[in-house]
């Protein structure tokens, strides 16, 4: 069964939008940044134009939490911190750090190959004028 849930909360300066979804015991989350504070319909087409185009975080193990019954003061109280838009679920914010991590990783390894070829580049370059000079040309 997959379950889908999008919540859009202000994140100093921006509106920010979080797509969670789970997928058979795996849970993946996406990041959307808005500009202003978006409309319903907004993010809907939002949500509709870039489908193709989202990045979701790795997918994790989902571990449901058992199921108990819960005071409805604290229940409500819950409720309101989460519309108020006091940030994301630690399950999401656990997925979009793990997210940039991989990326940064990612990152790191191809600037450091490509300062290597860069530095290959130029021990052959100073090679070959060496071998130049050497020649007596």
């Amino acid at each position: 069964m997959i379950y889908a849930r999008m919540t859009v909360f202000f994140e100093d300066p921006f509106w920010v939008g979080l797509y969670e979804r789970e997928d058979s015991g795996q849970y993946s989350v996406c990041k959307l940044v808005f500009g202003a504070e978006p409309k319903d319909y907004e993010v809907c087409a939002r949500l509709l134009q870039c489908w193709r185009g989202l990045r979701f975080s790795p997918p994790m193990a989902v571990t449901m939490p058992e199921e108990r019954r819960m005071n409805p003061k604290r229940r409500q109280r819950e409720i309101r911190n989460a519309l108020q838009g006091r940030g994301a679920g630690t399950k999401a914010q656990q997925a979009l750090s793990l997210a940039h991590t991989e990326g940064k990783e990612a990152r790191r390894k191809k600037t450091r190959a490509e300062r290597e070829a860069e530095q290959e580049r130029r021990f052959a370059l100073r090679q070959s004028k060496r071998k130049e000079k050497h020649k007596g040309r």
